[in-house]
């Protein structure tokens, strides 16, 4: 059993579809380990962004995800990472699979609705960075 990270981003709690989302894994075999709403501060963002911070969206990045609050989970299930990665759809909602997160949910590529880790190595360190492991049930 794999374990990965979703984030479910400002834009989402804000359209309040958390529960919408929520179903979509639970709906596909996917169960949540871990989860919590939280609001990121700039810092925090950074942080969790780092691998980007040369990239010429970081700041903005960090400055969207610290605007509202955001709901983090780990799911859980067989190849988790893939499984969250083919729900998501494309990080540009406008070429995301009809169906998927992004596509119904997404406002645009700066606000699409959700994270997820790109590899079990990432999951790995993304949950440890929201989650200490007795949260992890």
């Amino acid at each position: 059993m794999e374990k990965t990270l979703s984030i479910i981003k400002p834009d989402a709690v804000a359209k309040n579809v958390i529960g919408k989302i929520i179903d979509r894994f639970e709906s596909n075999g996917l169960r949540i380990a871990a989860m919590k709403k939280i609001k990121l501060t700039k810092e925090d963002a950074g942080k969790f962004y780092e691998v980007h911070k040369e990239r010429p969206f970081y700041n903005d990045l960090c400055e969207y995800m610290s605007s509202g609050p955001v709901v983090v989970m780990v799911l859980e299930g067989e190849n988790a990472v893939a499984k969250n990665r083919e729900l998501m759809g494309a990080t540009n909602p406008k070429e995301a699979a009809p169906g998927t997160i992004r596509a119904d949910f997404a406002e645009s590529i700066e606000a699409n609705a959700v994270h997820g880790s790109d590899s079990l190595e990432n999951a790995k360190k993304e949950i440890a960075f929201f989650f200490a492991e007795r949260e992890i049930l």
